[in-house]
């Protein structure tokens, strides 16, 4: 079959975008798939320095300013 030939090339695919999205939207394997979708950066928990932390930052960045 010309489309198991053509999957078996990587270049081929390459250059037959439609030939790989067709073979995906037809694969049993990839249908029987679970997908699952984590979004672990929605909400960043960042908390704010201690003072004393950000004051060193600050002499930092300023000493590396000058």
């Amino acid at each position: 079959m010309e489309l198991n030939r053509i999957a078996r090339n990587p270049f081929v695919l390459m250059t037959n975008p439609e030939a790989v999205l067709h073979a995906m939207a037809h694969s049993s394997a990839l249908a029987k798939l679970h997908g699952q979708v984590f979004h672990p950066l929605d909400k960043p928990l960042i908390c704010p320095l201690p003072e004393e932390v950000a004051a060193f930052d600050r002499r930092v960045d300023r000493d590396l300013n000058d």
